[in-house]
């Protein structure tokens, strides 16, 4: 098989624990998209949250981003395709976060909306390693509400990063009912997203686009925001840091995030 398409999630995957991108990764990556395969970010980040990696993904033409609720064009700079989560949905997540409160997030089509004081004790949440990147890229605002009134239609994702794993059992149990499709991806995080996007619903809308067919790709990740994308791609792969139900469902476990797995997916199947 000639494979035409490599989705990469990236934390866990394409970035190391530091969260960077190895010089043998990023040189990988760049030789294959001059092979002319076409080599993309399946990430539940958002476009503000992938600034620091433009330069090591400069020639990485299109992203599966926020978890598939969005599908970038990163060379024409524009969305293909745009998922938004239905405002009265988001109304009863902000809800949720508020009375375990949680951090609210909110990733629009092209911001990070938090609260000041949420990032400057993102500790407490369990996301420190996150801590520079929320205080350089976010847009602050204490009324969530206020905000997506004022933003109609642009709330693509929302996180609720819990104090405890039990905090966040209780939204799990209540959010049920909502319909959204609600996943974990941080040690204490629900990502919310409209019903029926994930990342596997990303990836079908850029083959669509692309003209690949589902066969000639390959997926690559680690959490359980990874599961479907990993079931519905022509070769899943788990990380070697992967939670034991992703190896479970993947073709392949690869050495982990520390140790360029992603150069050894490349080395296999390119």
């Amino acid at each position: 098989m000639q494979y035409k398409l490599l989705a990469l999630d990236m934390d866990g995957t394409t970035l190391n624990s530091e969260k960077k991108i190895s010089p043998a990764t990023a040189n990988a990556i760049s030789e294959l998209l001059k092979r002319g395969v076409e080599v993309v970010v399946a990430s539940g980040r958002g476009l503000a949250e992938m600034i620091d990696y433009a330069e090591d993904l400069k020639t990485m033409r299109h992203g599966i981003l926020i978890s598939g609720g969005m599908v970038y064009d990163f060379v024409n700079k524009k969305p293909l395709t745009v998922h938004p989560v239905p405002e009265d949905l988001i109304f009863e997540l902000i809800d949720a976060g508020l009375e375990e409160q949680a951090m609210i997030h909110l990733l629009t089509t092209d911001k990070s909306v938090a609260r000041y004081d949420d990032v400057e004790h993102v500790e407490k949440f369990h996301m420190g390693i996150y801590k520079d990147m929320y205080r350089r890229i976010s847009t602050y605002r204490d009324d969530f509400k206020e905000y997506v009134r004022e933003n109609p239609g642009e709330v693509v994702k929302v996180n609720l990063y819990h104090q405890s794993l039990e905090s966040r059992a209780r939204n799990v149990e209540r959010l049920k009912k909502t319909g959204l499709n609600l996943v974990f991806a941080e040690e204490t995080n629900i990502e919310a997203s409209p019903p029926n996007i994930t990342k596997a619903s990303g990836l079908i809308e850029l083959c669509k686009i692309l003209n690949i067919d589902l066969s000639e790709t390959i997926a690559v990740g680690d959490a359980p925001n990874d599961l479907e994308i990993l079931k519905t791609a022509g070769i899943g792969v788990a990380m070697g840091n992967a939670t034991e139900e992703i190896k479970n469902v993947a073709d392949f476990v690869t050495d982990d995030n520390d140790r360029d797995g992603v150069v050894k997916v490349i080395e296999k199947y390119f």
